[in-house]
């Protein structure tokens, strides 16, 4: 596997920058938009997804970037959380929950396997 040099070249911030921007148009919409506190709520979500993978790799340390992708990971967590609330409070249609919801799994999926692979030999 080819080294990665820059943030931006990793996969699963790639996915999380694609999350990031379903999010805010969806929640900037409606009854969604209206509602502050949920709309920035998983806005921030969304953002901190891509946002702890940048600031991770930028430490320039192979523990602090594994913990960070960690704080990624639930972070997009939080995200698939929320979208539940959304949908129940009807601020987004099925379709729009299936997308977003199966955008935040691939990222999610995306962060458990790039975990995996750095993690030290042995500490599984």
């Amino acid at each position: 596997m080819a080294t990665i040099e820059r943030f931006e070249d990793i996969k699963a911030r790639q996915a999380a920058r694609d999350l990031v921007s379903a999010v805010y148009r969806v929640s900037g919409r409606g009854k969604f938009e209206k509602d502050f506190g949920l709309r920035d709520q998983i806005r921030q979500a969304s953002v901190s997804v891509m946002s702890n993978i940048a600031e991770g790799f930028e430490r320039s340390s192979d523990r602090e970037f594994h913990r960070f992708l960690y704080i990624a990971k639930g972070s997009a967590g939080e995200v698939r959380s929320q979208l539940f609330v959304a949908l129940d409070l009807g601020y987004m249609t099925s379709d729009e929950f299936d997308d977003l919801r199966a955008r935040s799994e691939e990222v999610a999926k995306a962060l458990s396997g790039f975990i995996t692979y750095l993690a030290p030999k042995g500490s599984m």
